[in-house]
């Protein structure tokens, strides 16, 4: 019973460099109920999840190098600033979606410029989500459908009989033959 009481509590890797930003997204996600681990740099966020080793081949041959330093606590999403001095946002963002082992987990880049071309190549790449900062409480409510997402994906691969979520996806669901006629066009008055 004590099963049903408890609610998985989600936990996030914020990445900042600026102290200010990065108290402040530590503080929304805690108040939405999330687990927080907040580290200062890209570098720092590469070694927190064991990709800092495999830096200099960009292949995944050597699965044990990235369990070796992966903490405990399994990271359920990315919340990174673009701008950072060393290793950027972006380039945090395509070294998880690289990894085999960590590409399932949803990546969310802030900045706070509002670059059109840059918002575009990161929701290209893979981010689930570009907030412009300051971050608001509304930005952080818009967090949870991405890790409810991740965690039934994640039920299934470990219980492959699992019927959480088999809906046929959109493109199947739609057939010619279930398009609305349009009766607008033909009326005659």
């Amino acid at each position: 019973m004590s099963g049903i009481v408890t609610e998985t509590q989600f936990h996030v890797l914020a990445v900042d460099d600026s102290l200010i930003d990065r108290k402040l997204i530590e503080r929304l996600l805690k108040t939405s109920s999330y687990q927080v681990t907040a580290v200062d740099s890209g570098v720092k966020a590469l070694e927190y999840l064991g990709l800092l080793d495999d830096e200099d081949t960009s292949t995944d041959s050597n699965p044990v190098s990235f369990t070796k330093n992966h903490h405990e606590v399994e990271v359920n999403l990315i919340i990174t600033d673009y701008c950072m001095p060393g290793i950027t946002g972006y380039d945090l963002l395509r070294k998880i979606k690289e990894s085999t082992s960590l590409k399932d987990i949803p990546v969310v880049i802030m900045s706070s410029e509002n670059v059109p071309s840059r918002i575009n190549s990161c929701l290209e790449q893979g981010a689930e989500e570009f907030f412009l900062k300051p971050v608001r409480q509304s930005d952080v409510n818009k967090l949870r459908p991405h890790l409810m997402r991740t965690s039934g994906k994640r039920e299934e691969d470990h219980q492959p009989n699992n019927v959480v979520n088999k809906r046929k996806p959109m493109e199947e669901c739609m057939s010619p033959d279930r398009t609305r006629t349009r009766y607008n066009d033909d009326l005659e008055l």
